[in-house]
């Protein structure tokens, strides 16, 4: 079967004149359309996009079922939206709920779709910790020590937020020479702290803006540290977690412009029903923003190419620097092989996308 595409994302950029031949399970080759008439044309072919923050999909939340069954049903419902690969996000639990999702990953490793686990707390600044319930916070300790050297002896891509400034130095260190991606989030840390963090082996910072103080003319906090560093920065673009405005001056200010990239901060209602329950209390959607009876947001009601198409409407940004903030820079934050259009490429990874940058079906 042959597929050509208007515009195909090819080595960082959108390429023309391409085609690809494919059996219906992978790519068997990648080459200049010709004169051959395609069986199919599309107007974008992409790889599918990578998610490194998602915390449920299809009516299931990882917290409340941390079992390899729950971690296959969220990426399911991702990868009938166009994610076909994510992080399963364990948000601020009890440490035998930790433990449990931690197994459930070490079992799920291979299976399609998963590629890791990233764990959203315990380790947070209560002032900052937004819908994380306040009972299970605590210090960076020896047990999710433990339970980082055992997904990492595992070889399992771990992904850890916390608050840096409340954890040990020495700690910090020890997790990044275990090959643990750091990010800084949930937290009150002013720019020198979180400058020291990055020195400790902070690589990253959450859902920026979201959970953390905000900038000011005297006080630029690690909003600021973080937009002006070469750290990975994770956004939410629902238009909800982050103005257009912010989100347009962080992707104009950044030095690397290589190194912000989306999250959907996804809950149970993407792909799923309009409610589910966190810590025993009911989360609904509303007007499009999922919001506990505190009033703080609860993650998101998007997924990732809903968070394209909106990331696109709302600021300068090309087409380009979107594709690759949903695709190519997630998996760099992470260290993880790029998903690539070539010989042998599981055609279930990649998506095709119309002219309005919706699915269209590739076969």
């Amino acid at each position: 079967m042959l597929i050509s595409a208007d515009r195909i994302w090819i080595d960082g950029q959108l390429q023309t004149g391409l085609a690809i031949e494919t059996d219906g399970i992978t790519v068997t080759d990648l080459r200049p359309r010709g004169r051959d008439r395609a069986d199919l044309n599309v107007p974008l072919l992409m790889p599918g996009c990578t998610d490194l923050q998602v915390n449920g999909g299809g009516g299931v939340l990882l917290n409340t079922d941390p079992t390899v069954a729950g971690i296959e049903a969220i990426a399911a419902a991702h990868r009938r939206l166009g994610t076909v690969s994510i992080l399963p996000t364990l948000i601020t639990d009890a440490p035998e709920v930790m433990e449990a999702a931690a197994s459930a990953v070490i079992a799920a490793m291979g299976r399609p779709g998963i590629a890791g686990i990233h764990l959203e707390g315990p380790h947070l600044a209560p002032e900052k910790r937004g819908t994380h319930d306040a009972r299970h916070i605590r210090p960076l300790d020896g047990r999710t020590m433990a339970v980082l050297q055992r997904l990492r002896d595992a070889d399992v891509p771990v992904l850890l937020t916390l608050a840096p400034e409340l954890a040990a130095p020495d700690l910090l260190r020890r997790a990044a020479r275990m090959g643990v991606v750091l990010s800084a989030g949930h937290s009150m840390a002013n720019a020198d702290q979180a400058r020291q963090a990055m020195a400790d082996g902070v690589t990253m910072f959450t859902h920026l803006y979201n959970a953390m103080p905000q900038m000011n003319s005297r006080d630029p906090g690690m909003v600021a540290a973080a937009i002006l560093s070469d750290a990975y920065c994770g956004m939410i673009t629902d238009g909800i977690h982050v103005s257009a405005d912010m989100l347009a001056l962080t992707l104009a200010a950044r030095p690397r412009k290589d190194r912000c990239f989306i999250v959907s901060d996804a809950m149970p209602t993407v792909g799923g029903p309009d409610r589910f329950q966190l810590y025993g209390q009911q989360i609904r959607v509303r007007d499009g923003a999922l919001i506990n009876a505190e009033g703080s947001l609860a993650g998101a009601h998007i997924d990732m190419l809903e968070s394209l198409r909106r990331l696109i409407a709302m600021t300068p940004a090309t087409l380009e620097q979107v594709i690759a903030m949903a695709t190519d820079i997630p998996r760099q934050a992470m260290g993880l092989h790029p998903l690539r259009i070539a010989t042998g490429t599981p055609l279930a990874d990649l998506i095709a996308l119309d002219r309005d940058l919706h699915l269209t079906p590739l076969i």
